[in-house]
């Protein structure tokens, strides 16, 4: 009889509200939680795992987070809160290996993992949750060695960033789109930001909707929250009209628009000039890396050295202040399975202007909280800006309407729906569901 066959005879006795999750493997191979967003790979995905598995801790469910280390420095082991452990497993070289060329590793991930989770008595992992393609490889391996069901989060997925690329940009390769059909084959239960999301899983990659749960990612409305004072300490002018990008510097994420949108702004409205601050907050990451002074060269074309400012990758409390000293923020990107800065904008009370893409979609309430403009001509989005711009109005309700929606999307209601989904994928297990 086989640990697959021990573990489903166990679960057998269990009911799906009452089966017992004491301990949940979660998988980050390409980028660790505890990395700064905004800088390299680390962005929206790292902190949702690292605020999911905060929260399931909370709960009192135990949460071990495998990591690929990059860089020697780094414990093997760091307590990053109570119940939640981050593993940097070696494996390759920790520093100049590209995104590109972690497939190569994936075999040493496995070994290690597998091999941590050895040294534990049996039983040691209730469920395996991988979070985006390369992450799901290394579950799928462990949910067949441990017994226990995988759940899998895309994050992004290759075939839907491709049909909605940005000019210029590289498309994924042929590898991450069969690695992902494979993890959608594989996994018990996928979890989807939205039923936008859900919707892609089945056309794209023929999920079969039954093994899919639609679960928000949430905000933490008390590091994101509107914070007096914010401008003053931003060194902004109380009168200025600010519009802010935050995010990883990519084409998939066409902080150019912002810019070029800035250039049309100024062109409808000279008079704004004295007064308009765009802040680019981030730095260079995937195919941002092959020009990464391509926005300050765009910026030096277009006139707008006065306009622009360029500022590092911001903690959580500084890109609050940012946030809550924006006239307006704007997520221009070509997808985005759900755009975290979205929410947390609007819970500092800044209006969103954002592309009608993806889980933005979602994320933002058109005409209430913000804007959602179609296609990515910057032109359109400066109408927009202009309109919100020249109505106070019109700009403090969007404000309201803004901190209104965030508060829909809480952490707490991730981690509830996040449970269900984990009893779900067990239920299925118990039933002998699982291949």
């Amino acid at each position: 009889m086989t640990r697959l066959d021990d573990r489903a005879r166990w679960l057998g006795g269990q009911s799906h509200e009452s089966t017992p999750l004491r301990r949940v493997a979660m998988i980050s191979l390409h980028t660790s939680p505890l990395d700064q967003p905004g800088t390299g790979d680390a962005g929206g995905m790292n902190v949702y795992v690292i605020e999911l598995a905060r929260r399931l801790a909370g709960r009192g469910t135990q949460v071990d987070i495998f990591t690929r280390a990059r860089s020697s420095d780094l414990p093997p082991l760091v307590d990053a809160y109570d119940g939640v452990r981050v593993h940097h497993v070696v494996a390759g070289p920790f520093e100049g290996l590209t995104k590109s060329e972690l497939p190569g590793q994936l075999c040493t991930f496995a070994r290690e993992v597998l091999r941590s989770e050895a040294a534990e008595d049996p039983g040691h992992y209730d469920l395996v949750h991988s979070h985006y393609w390369l992450s799901g490889q290394v579950g799928a391996l462990a949910r067949d060695r441990w017994g226990v069901p995988l759940v899998h989060s895309m994050h992004t997925m290759a075939k839907v960033k491709n049909a909605l690329l940005a000019e210029g940009d590289t498309p994924e390769p042929a590898t991450r789109v069969f690695g992902e059909e494979q993890v959608v084959a594989a996994a018990d239960m996928l979890i989807a930001n939205t039923t936008e999301e859900a919707r892609e899983l089945v056309e794209f990659y023929a999920a079969d909707p039954r093994r899919i749960e639609v679960v928000h990612p949430g905000v933490d409305l008390d590091a994101f929250t509107r914070r007096p004072g914010a401008r003053d300490r931003l060194g902004l002018p109380p009168s200025a009209h600010v519009l802010v990008f935050a995010g990883r510097i990519q084409p998939l994420k066409a902080p150019d628009v912002l810019i070029n949108a800035a250039a049309q702004l100024l062109a409808r409205q000279p008079g704004l000039r004295s007064e308009l601050v765009v802040a680019i907050v981030g730095g260079a990451s995937g195919t941002g890396l092959d020009r990464p002074h391509a926005l300050q060269e765009l910026t030096r074309r277009l006139g707008l050295e006065d306009v622009v400012r360029f500022v590092p990758p911001a903690s959580r409390t500084e890109l609050a202040d940012w946030f809550s000293a924006a006239s307006v923020v704007c997520v221009p990107s070509y997808n985005e399975s759900f755009g975290l800065v979205a929410i947390e904008a609007q819970a500092c009370g800044a209006p969103v202007v954002a592309a009608a893409v993806g889980g933005l979609r979602t994320a933002v309430r058109d005409g209430e909280s913000g804007f959602l403009v179609e296609g990515h001509d910057p032109a359109d989005y400066a109408r927009v800006f202009d309109k919100i711009l020249s109505s106070p109005q019109l700009w403090r309700d969007l404000s309201v309407g803004a901190v209104n929606q965030a508060q829909q999307f809480t952490w707490d209601h991730t981690t509830d729906a996040t449970l269900s989904a984990y009893r779900h994928a067990s239920a299925l297990l118990r039933g002998g569901a699982l291949r």
